[in-house]
């Protein structure tokens, strides 16, 4: 680099007159750029002043960089391509002059060593071509946003007033409710005294028909056992009954025999019947004559050991008589059950109604509380469900209810989350959704899906990705996201320079 004395008498001299603007400076820096009546220079964030022709001087004196907008002299310099025919483009002020032609009009290649096209007009025309094709695609979508608002707003005032109406029919009908209430428990009451008062008399008449059975069984187990006919039975004739071997030894002692009746010699009928047969009856077996078994008929299998439970004689009744039909109703309980049974329909019906409002209601007011935009635009996407598929997985959104994916190859849906809240910055609220609690990583976080809303010509779930471990990104294109502007976010990616 030349001595600054020198570099400073080789620039033109600063004469009065008009000054031009300096190579490389932006339209919203120009003004910094005009000399003062002492042609001095001040850089732009204040720092220093100095004469003018240190503008462009090829040696760095603003901390800012801002007095060498043409040179790469400054690491921190910026470079303006003037690009006539299509737009500016700022760029480091390090590639100035480096070779490479980053201007479409070249004008960062002025030292000569590299002759630039100029290919401003040629991507100014593609460029003008693409922010009409965008704009065409922003007025479509926004076309049909209104229509989608509009039809929100309809649907939003159609439920509130079906929820006004429906909190009106509430309180009818829980005053239907309770009368029919009332009415049910006045009819069931001398229902269930009739009911409880047939069913005690049935339950009499059982226990009548039990004793009366039993009792014929104990009579014909006396008469079995009373071998000697003489109207008692002794403790010789039980202890011919193997069932009553107590310790199992294979004997009947007349010591056990006694034990079965009672501690006494003998027992008549009666006392039989009433004291002794309760306690035997389980375990009674009547003898098989000796005729029946020399006529083929096997013997009974002996008793094992250590067992003295027996099924019960073939005289003790084996059905229970919790089994026997209860009779009909006589007719006027008929009739106070068929009264209840009306009043219990009401109810039911009442109940049901009530019940059917309230969830009506509860589902109206979930849909009241979620929040469809300024417009009600996004309603529209509720209750709709879309599906994205890539290589390993099919990705599932139902928009203000749940995301998934399942792998393409089977296998069980995994819950990504389910519907959070907006969660766009402040000033652009309505860009992206939260869903939230979804399925735990092993030995990490619960799943979670931020949805991306962009502007598009229909609603379509157009990729899906996992920018961390277990936190999903979903980008969804939809008209309701448009707003009829271009943003040079959305044309910076078509630009070749």
């Amino acid at each position: 680099m030349l001595p600054k004395l020198i570099l400073i008498c080789c620039l033109a001299v600063i004469t009065s007159g008009s000054i031009p603007r300096p190579r490389g400076v932006a339209d919203s820096n120009a003004s910094h750029y005009q000399p003062n009546s002492e042609n001095v220079f001040v850089c732009i964030d204040g720092s220093q002043s100095f004469p003018y022709t240190y503008v462009n001087d090829d040696y760095c004196d603003c901390a800012d960089g801002s007095d060498e907008p043409g040179t790469s002299a400054c690491p921190n310099g910026k470079f303006t391509c003037t690009n006539i025919g299509h737009r500016p483009l700022i760029v480091p002020a390090s590639r100035v002059n480096d070779g490479v032609c980053d201007c479409c009009d070249g004008t960062d290649e002025y030292s000569g060593n590299i002759a630039c096209v100029n290919t401003c007009n040629e991507l100014g025309k593609k460029h003008k071509e693409e922010v009409e094709r965008i704009m065409k695609l922003q007025e479509e979508g926004v076309r049909k946003k209104k229509e989608f608002a509009e039809s929100g707003k309809k649907m939003k005032e159609e439920k509130k007033a079906r929820l006004e109406q429906l909190q009106a029919d509430r309180e009818a009908a829980e005053t239907e409710r309770q009368e029919m209430e009332a009415k049910k428990d006045e009819a069931e009451a001398p229902e269930k005294e009739a009911k409880d008062r047939h069913q005690k008399a049935w339950d009499e008449e059982k226990a009548r028909r039990s004793a009366e059975k039993d009792a014929a069984a104990g009579m014909t187990a006396f008469n079995e056992l009373d071998s000697n006919n003489d109207n008692f039975v002794d403790v010789l004739e039980m202890v011919v009954h193997n069932e009553f071997d107590i310790d199992s030894n294979g004997v009947v002692s007349e010591e056990e025999a006694k034990e079965h009746l009672e501690e006494v010699e003998k027992v008549d009928q009666d006392t039989f019947v009433s004291k002794i047969w309760p306690n035997v009856k389980q375990i009674y077996k009547p003898l098989v004559p000796e005729e029946a078994q020399s006529d083929g008929e096997a013997s009974p299998p002996a008793e094992p050991q250590g067992e003295t439970a027996t099924p019960p004689t073939p005289e003790t009744p084996t059905q229970d008589d919790s089994d026997e039909k209860m009779p009909d109703y006589d007719d006027e309980t008929k009739v106070l059950i068929e009264a209840a049974d009306v009043a219990r329909n009401s109810f039911n019906a009442a109940d049901e109604k009530l019940k059917s409002i309230d969830r009506e209601i509860s589902s109206l007011q979930s849909y009241m509380n979620l929040d469809f935009g300024n417009e009600e635009e996004f309603s529209v996407l509720k209750d709709q469900c879309f599906e994205y598929t890539d290589r390993e997985y099919t990705y599932k959104l139902c928009v203000y209810e749940r995301a998934s994916q399942r792998p393409k190859s089977g296998g069980s849906e995994t819950s990504l989350g389910t519907w959070g809240r907006w969660s766009g910055p402040e000033n652009d609220r309505y860009s992206s959704q939260l869903y939230e609690r979804g399925q735990n990583c092993w030995n990490g976080p619960d799943r979670s899906v931020k949805v991306h809303f962009k502007c598009g010509p229909e609603n379509q779930l157009t990729n899906a990705y996992e920018p961390s471990r277990c936190e999903y990104a979903f980008d969804f294109i939809t008209p309701v996201s448009c707003s009829g502007k271009v943003s040079p976010l959305d044309t910076h990616a078509h630009d070749e320079l």
